[in-house]
């Protein structure tokens, strides 16, 4: 069975820990918003501890860690773009905030309104790139825009560089589904109907328990990823992680009724952001197609 080191666990809490005290949720709803401060502020401090240069500098396992715990406390802005895709891509650690659309799968760029970089990976080559509309996501911390190319870069292995992100992208996904679940369980313990807690009826312990052997059997694909980051493997980590959270999100909204609904309750920051995330990087069709390519040899 895989286990995380000493040092990458560690890892895990100090960020857990940093971002539990950082209100993350205020920060994404000030991004949603156009106030990008909060946000950049929480950006320079998760830069400060590394996670920009993990791409380059340490291994997907720790790229993982990270990525998890940015689900998990819904941090927002173009992380997956700035510390998974583009320091494979260009072959260094990208300073300040950048984003990238790599089209057909990725056909906008993630708040290249507030990046320092933008770019646009098309027909094997990485071009600079100049924002230009903004269009509608269901995740309103996602500001999405067109990009325009501009001049062509160096570049190194734009399918690593997918890759990763991809593999990014799960390990959040796996992170915003552990936290709805977690969040999910505490209601469940503490909403009284019928003069008894709602976690004891049995109903609910098994759409709940549904949840967590979905959680569990997507993070030894996440992690077996991690360690052979093949297109097959990443392409896998997606799907499940995508279907796991995903089921994550419809059973909190059922256990927590008609409250889960509003904008105002936090549950529904994870919620926009999970179903915008099942789709980032490639959607679940696309990886599905990828693994039978792999399978079969046909696409």
């Amino acid at each position: 069975m895989f286990e995380l080191t000493t040092d990458q666990r560690d890892f895990a809490a100090s960020l857990d820990a940093l971002l539990s005290a950082a209100d993350t949720v205020a920060a994404a709803r000030a991004w949603a918003e156009g106030d990008h401060d909060p946000g950049l502020k929480l950006w320079q401090r998760l830069a400060e501890q590394g996670l920009t240069m993990l791409a380059t500098d340490a291994t997907p396992v720790e790229l993982c860690v990270a990525f998890e715990a940015l689900g998990r406390h819904a941090v927002p802005g173009p992380w997956v773009e700035a510390a998974a895709y583009l320091p494979v891509a260009l072959g260094r650690e990208v300073e300040g905030v950048a984003t990238v659309a790599v089209p057909p799968r990725v056909p906008l760029a993630l708040d290249a309104d507030v990046a320092d970089e933008v770019y646009v990976a098309a027909d094997g080559a990485l071009r600079t790139a100049t924002a230009g509309d903004r269009q509608v996501s269901v995740d309103r911390t996602r500001r999405l825009f067109t990009a325009a190319p501009g001049e062509a870069v160096e570049h190194g292995d734009l399918d690593a560089a997918y890759d990763l992100a991809v593999l990014a992208t799960a390990a959040q996904l796996l992170g915003a589904g552990e936290r709805v679940l977690a969040d999910s369980v505490a209601y469940a313990k503490q909403r009284r109907q019928f003069g008894r807690e709602i976690g004891s009826y049995q109903a609910i312990k098994h759409k709940l328990a549904d949840v967590r052997i979905a959680l569990d059997f997507a993070r030894p694909l996440v992690l077996g990823a991690a360690l052979e980051p093949t297109p097959r493997a990443v392409s896998a980590a997606k799907v499940a992680c995508s279907d796991a959270a995903y089921l994550a999100t419809r059973t909190g909204l059922q256990v927590h009724g008609a409250i889960g609904y509003t904008q105002e309750f936090d549950l529904s920051v994870w919620i926009t952001k999970v179903r915008a995330l099942v789709s980032a990087w490639g959607t679940t069709a696309d990886h599905r197609a990828r693994i039978l390519e792999s399978l079969t040899g046909r696409p």
